[in-house]
């Protein structure tokens, strides 16, 4: 898989709403509630399961942060803007 280069990456995340982290990307997402928290992360764990791409999950209360990157690349490849968009669409 290849990287991205730093345009591609900055043009991506503004898009997609994500901000980048080094060699990831990472958006907070408020899901109102616990339970809803939790949806939302099992809702995504199918999508990325099914994708074999996964994202690091952190969920305080109602919020859920999100971190991708690829790791066997060493970066941020177009799986990772791929899966954003549709963990945004699944929130959204």
């Amino acid at each position: 898989m290849t990287l991205l280069d730093d345009a591609t990456i900055e043009s991506a995340t503004q898009q997609l709403g994500w901000d980048r982290d080094g060699d990831e990307i990472v958006r907070k997402f408020d899901c109102g509630t616990f339970p809803k928290a939790l949806e939302f992360v099992n809702a995504l764990g199918e999508r990325a399961e099914a994708a074999n791409h996964h994202p690091d999950i952190d969920i305080r209360w109602k919020d859920v942060t999100l971190r991708l990157s690829t790791h066997s690349a060493g970066g941020l490849t177009q799986k990772d803007l791929d899966l954003a968009k549709e963990i945004n669409q699944l929130h959204d």
